[in-house]
C-alpha cells in the first residue's frame, strides 16, 4: 500500500522517449532557469552599477556646486575688497562702515556669515558669532594661504572662501561662508536621484558599524540596516580649518532602487513557464528583448562614466523600454544640470552677460584666430559716479541700472562680445576689425548708450561712462596684457575728467609702474619716518609781525631726494595713506607749536579724505592734549573741494571741529564755483586768497578789484584774510591798499626747517620787522 504511489512514477520514466522528454524538459528547464538566474543577476548587477555611477556622478556634481558657491562668494568678496570706499574704511579703521559693508556683502552674496580679518586687530563679523578657538583656526588657515574650504562655526559646517584685502599690500582677508547644515544638504540633494542623501562628517563610524575610512575607497561600501541594503561612499572636501578632515558622505538606499527592477524579474519568471514549451522562440525573444537591450544600457552607462552624454535608442514598450526611457531621462537630467552649472560659472548672474572668465577665454580664442591684417579692440568702461547711485538710492536701484545698461549695450553692439567684469565695470571685445576702420567710432557708439536717461521702475537716471581702449596687436598680443592696458587707459580717462574715452599709450604702463613703486616707497616712508615738516611764516600787516606758521609736509626719499608734495599727496589720498601721514603731521606740528610763545599759531592743511572719518575731531583733540597746545592756537585749513561730495556732512564735521575750539580757514578761495555758498554755509575764521589772484596784482586791475571785493566781504563777515604767494613789494603794497590783513610768501620767507623757525621766533622777541623795511631783505635771507 505504501509503495504503490511510486510505481506509476517509475513507469513514466521506463520508456526512452519518456526519459528523453523528461530529461530534455529538465535540461530545458535547467537551462532556462539558469538563464533566468543569470539575467536576474545581470539586472541586479546593472542596477548596482547604475547606482554606483549615480553616486560618482552626484559626488562630482556636489563638488561642482560647492566650487560654484565658492566662486560666487569669492567674486562678491573680491569686488568689496577692491572697492575704494571699503579699502579706505579699512585703512581708517572705520568699523561702522566696515560692518555695514560686510552686512551688505553678506546679503548680496546670500552668505549668512561675513568676516573681516585684519592683519592686526580684532575680527569683524556679521552673522553667526565665533569663539576664540574658531577665530584662531580661521586665522591660521588664511595666514597659511588657504582661500577655500570647509570650517566649523558653532558646531556647524560652512563652505567658505577667503579673499585678500590689498591696499595694495596684503592688509587682511574677507571671508564669506554658507552653512552646510541639514537644510543645505537637503537642498543640494534635490539634484540627486530619489533615495540618495548627503551629509558632512569629519570622524566617527557610519551606521552599520562602517568606519569612515572604509567608505572612502574607489567604490561604495554596502551594509544592511533593518534588513535593507544601503550603500555608503565618502569623498574628502577641502578644509579651511586644517584640524578638520571633512568628507561628504553619500547614502544610497539600494534596496529601494533594486525594487524598481522587480517587474523585470516577474516578467522573466513568467517567460520561464512558457519557455518549457516554446524554448527556442522564447530563447530568441529573451536574447533580442532582454540581453541586447541590457547590454546596450550597460554600455551606455559605461560611456556616461567616461563623459559621454548620448542616449540609447531602445523603443520597446516593455519593462526594458521603460528602463531605457528612465535611463535617457537620467542622461538628459545630467546634461541639463551640467549646462546650468556651466552657464552659471561663465555668466554674470545679475545681467546675464558673460563674466570675466568667459571674456578672457573668448579673447584668447579671438587672438588665436586673428588674421595678420586685422585688429582686435578691447574697451573697458564703467559708469561715472555709480557709487553715488548706490549710496543715495540703494543697491536695488543700482542693480536695475546695471541691467538697463546691459540691455542697451546688447542692442547697440550686436556683433560684439559684451561682458560685465564686476561692480559697474564692463568690457567689450570686437574682433576682425579692418586695418583702416576707425576704432574711435566704436567708442562713440558705447558713449551714445548713455546720451539719453535710463527710465527705471521708480527713477529716471542720467549717467555717463569713461572708456579705456586697447588694440591688438599694437597694445599687446595676450589676454592679460590687453586687459591690463585697457584698464590703464580707463584709469587715464577717469583721471582726465570722466565722460570720455582714452586709448592706451605705452607711457601709461610706465606711469602705473612708477605709481606702484611710489606707493610701496610711501608705505616704507611712513614706517621709517622719512617725512619732515617745513614751516612758512604768516605775517600780519595789521600787527606788523609774524603771527604764526603754516606746517608743510616734505618727503625726504633716501634715493630720490626731496619728493614734491604735488607728486605724492594725490597718491596718498587715493590709497588711504593720507590718513597716517596727516595724523603724523598734526601731532608733529602741535608738538612743535607747544614750545612757541602763546601768541604764535600753527596752521595745518587737512585732506578732504580725512572728513570721511567720523573720528577726526577726536584725533585733533588728542593731538592738542598730547602737545599741551591751546585749541585756539591751531588753525585747520580746508579747500573748497571738500564741499563737493556732501555739503551737509562737511558742514557738520566743521562745526564739530569748531566746537573743539580750533580755528578754520578756507584755502584757495576763489578757485571754485560756489565760494559764496560755502561762506554762507559755514562761518570761517580766515579766507586764504589764492596765489593766482596775487601773481598779476600789481598790473591787473581786475585782480585788484577781486581782492578788494574778497577783503570787503570777509570784513563784513568778521573773517580775516591772508594772501598766498606774495613775492615782491608791489604785490605787498597793493594788498595793503585793498585791506588784506595777512600775507604769506617768498617776500618774507620760504618754507624753512624747525631750527630756523626757532631762531626767527627768538629774533622776534627783540625786533619787529615790516616786510617793506630796508631791514627786511636781510632777515629774509637769514631765514630763507
Amino acid at each position: 500500500m505504501m509503495d504503490s504511489p511510486t510505481l506509476p512514477v517509475r513507469g513514466r520514466f521506463r520508456s526512452l522517449a519518456t526519459r528523453i522528454t523528461v530529461w530534455y524538459g529538465v535540461v530545458i528547464a535547467l537551462t532556462f532557469g539558469a538563464f533566468i538566474i543569470v539575467a536576474t543577476d545581470g539586472v541586479e548587477r546593472y542596477a548596482e552599477s547604475v547606482a554606483t555611477k549615480e553616486m560618482a556622478t552626484n559626488a562630482a556634481t556636489f563638488d561642482k556646486i560647492l566650487e560654484l558657491q565658492a566662486r560666487q562668494m569669492r567674486t562678491s568678496a573680491d569686488v568689496l575688497a577692491a572697492d575704494f570706499g571699503f579699502r579706505e574704511a579699512f585703512a581708517l579703521d572705520d568699523q561702522p562702515t566696515i560692518t555695514s559693508a560686510l552686512e551688505s556683502l553678506r546679503v548680496r552674496a546670500g552668505a549668512p556669515l561675513a568676516i573681516m580679518i585684519p592683519l592686526q586687530g580684532d575680527f569683524i563679523s556679521t552673522g553667526a558669532p565665533m569663539n576664540a578657538t574658531e577665530q584662531d583656526a580661521l586665522w591660521e588657515a588664511v595666514d597659511s594661504g588657504i582661500d577655500r574650504g570647509v570650517f566649523q562655526v558653532g558646531g556647524r559646517y560652512h563652505n567658505a572662501v577667503a579673499a585678500p584685502i590689498l591696499i595694495p599690500d596684503l592688509a587682511g582677508w574677507l571671508v564669506l561662508a554658507r552653512p552646510l547644515d541639514a537644510a543645505a544638504m537637503r537642498e543640494l540633494a534635490r539634484l540627486a536621484p530619489a533615495g540618495m542623501s548627503a551629509r558632512i562628517r569629519a570622524s566617527g563610524p557610519l551606521p552599520g558599524g562602517i568606519d569612515l575610512s572604509q567608505a572612502s575607497g574607489r567604490a561604495p561600501v554596502e551594509t544592511r540596516l533593518d534588513g535593507e541594503r544601503v550603500l555608503y561612499w565618502s569623498k574628502p572636501l577641502p578644509a579651511l580649518d586644517t584640524s578638520l578632515k571633512p568628507r561628504v558622505v553619500l547614502r544610497y538606499e539600494l534596496s529601494s532602487a533594486l525594487a524598481e527592477y522587480n517587474p523585470i524579474k516577474y516578467l522573466l519568471l513568467a517567460l520561464s513557464a512558457v519557455g518549457l514549451t516554446l524554448s527556442v522562440l522564447i530563447g530568441a525573444f529573451v536574447s533580442r528583448g532582454i540581453t541586447r537591450p541590457i547590454a546596450t544600457l550597460e554600455n551606455a552607462a559605461r560611456e556616461i562614466s567616461r563623459g559621454s552624454r548620448d542616449t540609447v535608442s531602445i523603443t520597446t514598450d516593455d519593462e526594458v523600454g521603460r528602463l531605457a526611457d528612465s535611463f535617457n531621462s537620467m542622461v538628459e537630467s545630467i546634461k541639463e544640470r551640467e549646462e546650468r552649472i556651466t552657464h552659471i560659472a561663465l555668466h554674470d548672474e545679475l545681467t546675464g552677460l558673460p563674466n570675466r572668465k568667459l571674456f578672457a577665454e573668448q579673447l584668447e580664442f579671438a587672438l588665436g584666430r586673428r588674421a595678420s591684417t586685422h585688429r582686435i579692440a578691447i574697451m573697458y568702461f564703467d559708469l561715472d559716479n555709480f557709487k553715488a547711485v548706490n549710496d543715495t538710492l540703494g543697491h536695488p536701484v543700482g542693480d536695475e541700472l546695471l541691467r538697463a545698461v546691459a540691455e542697451r549695450l546688447r542692442t547697440s553692439m550686436p556683433g560684439a562680445l559684451i561682458s560685465r567684469q564686476g561692480g559697474d565695470e564692463f568690457a567689450i571685445l570686437i574682433d576682425q576689425i579692418e586695418p583702416h576702420a576707425k576704432i574711435a567710432l566704436l567708442a562713440d557708439r558705447v558713449s551714445a548708450v548713455f546720451h539719453s536717461a535710463f527710465q527705471l521702475s521708480d527713477h529716471r537716471l542720467e549717467t555717463s561712462s569713461s572708456i579705456g581702449i586697447a588694440v591688438a596687436p599694437t597694445d599687446g598680443d595676450c589676454p592679460d596684457e590687453l586687459i591690463k592696458n585697457a584698464d590703464l587707459a580707463l584709469y587715464r580717462a577717469k583721471k582726465e575728467g570722466r565722460n570720455c574715452s582714452c586709448f592706451f599709450e605705452q607711457a601709461m604702463d610706465l606711469e602705473a609702474r612708477k605709481r606702484h613703486q611710489m606707493e610701496i616707497d610711501m608705505r616704507e616712508a611712513v614706517r621709517e619716518g622719512q617725512f619732515l615738516l617745513n614751516y612758512q611764516p604768516l605775517f600780519s600787516l595789521e600787527k606788523n609781525r609774524v603771527m604764526g606758521f603754516e606746517a608743510l609736509v616734505r618727503w625726504q626719499h633716501p634715493l630720490r631726494g626731496l619728493v614734491s608734495p604735488a607728486e605724492f599727496i594725490p597718491l596718498a589720498e587715493d590709497t588711504g595713506m593720507i590718513v597716517p601721514i596727516s595724523e603724523w603731521v598734526l601731532n608733529e606740528a602741535c608738538q612743535r607749536a607747544g614750545q612757541w610763545p602763546d601768541d604764535i599759531r600753527i596752521a595745518v592743511n587737512l585732506s578732504p579724505v580725512l572728513f570721511k572719518n567720523a573720528g577726526l575731531p577726536l584725533l585733533v583733540m588728542q593731538a592738542l592734549d598730547k602737545a599741551g597746545l591751546k585749541p585756539n592756537r591751531l588753525e585747520l585749513e580746508v579747500t573748497e573741494s571738500l564741499f563737493i561730495d556732501n555739503i551737509e556732512r562737511t558742514t557738520a564735521m566743521l562745526n564739530a571741529l569748531r566746537d573743539c575750539g580750533v580755528r578754520i580757514a578756507l584755502d584757495d578761495f576763489g578757485t571754485g564755483y560756489s565760494s559764496l555758498n560755502y561762506l554762507r554755509s559755514f562761518p570761517f575764521d580766515k579766507i586764504k586768497i589764492d596765489k593766482s589772484f596775487v601773481d598779476d596784482l600789481a598790473t591787473d586791475i581786475s585782480s585788484q578789484a577781486i581782492i578788494g571785493a574778497i577783503t570787503a566781504l570777509a570784513s563784513a563777515l568778521g573773517m580775516e584774510t591772508i594772501a598766498e604767494g606774495v613775492e615782491d613789494k608791489d604785490q605787498l603794497e597793493a594788498l595793503r591798499a585793498q585791506g588784506c590783513s595777512n600775507i604769506q610768501g617768498y617776500l618774507f620767507s620760504r618754507p624753512v626747517g624747525i631750527e630756523l623757525v626757532d631762531a626767527m621766533i627768538a629774533d622776534m622777541r627783540y625786533t619787529q620787522a615790516e616786510p617793506n623795511d630796508a631791514a627786511e631783505p636781510a632777515r629774509a635771507r637769514r631765514v630763507a
